[in-house]
């Protein structure tokens, strides 16, 4: 199965698992694989809203803060692979969430010009962007999605305020990790987040357009913003692709002609051409 994410208003985490949940991802599989990771002081909810007047799923992550803000929780990226490494999660959601997460270290450590080992996470460390992320591979997987493509990325422009300051959109994790993909301003405010394309970029590739499929179920995933000209939305597209489609149709093959003095067991014989 494909997944198209038709990201006009973006990409980040929270949209990416809410449009997975929309497109039909067991939510109480979802919610069991989640709590089983060994990572406490949190809760997810899913909502749904309406955005520009389409029906969408909000997914939130509620954290405990116990006296310190969740924002700066910092995490090394190996404390976030053994995190990963040793829950029961399938070996494919492991696998995913893994690779995302070194994308993110190696565009961060970049970013700083220091080793990927040294880096600590900020927004992208704290305990709702693990759960994003996670979240994302288990959707993906149940709903049977072994590809994704992606069109060019709204980034948005303006600044915004991160743990290092004032920061120019996209935000420099954000422009590493779209490094060598087709990007545009694409409105006001920061779009798409360093999660948003860490997800798209290790796991997807870019498309100049929907590509050809059967489409099975499509998913909107909400953003926490409202826009006056655009629904804050994530569209995911799933689907199988017209070779996948064309390859598990029933193949009907008549043959006709005309014989004169021919017995059956001398046709039997005869080639067939395809």
């Amino acid at each position: 199965m494909h997944a198209y994410f038709d990201c006009f208003s973006g990409l980040a985490g929270d949209m990416t698992v809410a449009a997975l949940l929309d497109a039909g991802a067991d939510w109480d599989q979802l919610h069991k694989q989640l709590q089983s990771i060994d990572l406490h002081g949190f809760e997810v909810e899913r909502q749904k809203v309406d955005r520009a007047g389409i029906a969408a799923t909000h997914f939130l992550v509620h954290t405990h803060h116990h006296g310190h803000h969740h924002e700066h929780h910092h995490r090394s990226l190996s404390d976030i692979l053994a995190i990963i490494d040793k829950s029961p999660l399938s070996p494919t959601v492991r696998e995913n969430a893994a690779a995302i997460f070194r994308r993110l270290g190696a565009a961060e450590a970049k970013v700083h010009n220091c080793d990927i080992e040294k880096i600590h996470f900020h927004e992208v460390g704290a305990v709702d962007s693990i759960v994003d992320i996670v979240g994302t591979c288990i959707g993906l997987e149940l709903l049977g999605i072994d590809a994704i493509c992606f069109p060019a990325v709204p980034v948005g422009s303006g600044t915004i305020q991160a743990a290092h300051g004032t920061l120019p959109v996209p935000a420099p994790a954000t422009a590493e990790l779209l490094t060598g993909f087709a990007t545009y301003a694409g409105g006001e405010g920061e779009l798409t987040t360093p999660t948003g394309a860490a997800i798209a970029t290790a796991l997807g590739r870019q498309v100049p357009s929907m590509p050809e499929m059967t489409i099975r179920a499509i998913g909107y995933g909400a953003g926490t913003r409202q826009y006056k000209d655009r629904a804050n939305v994530l569209r995911v597209i799933v689907g199988e692709s017209a070779q996948t489609a064309a390859a598990e149709s029933d193949l009907v093959v008549q043959l006709a002609t005309q014989l004169d003095d021919q017995t059956g067991e001398e046709t039997g014989y005869l080639p067939v051409r395809r």
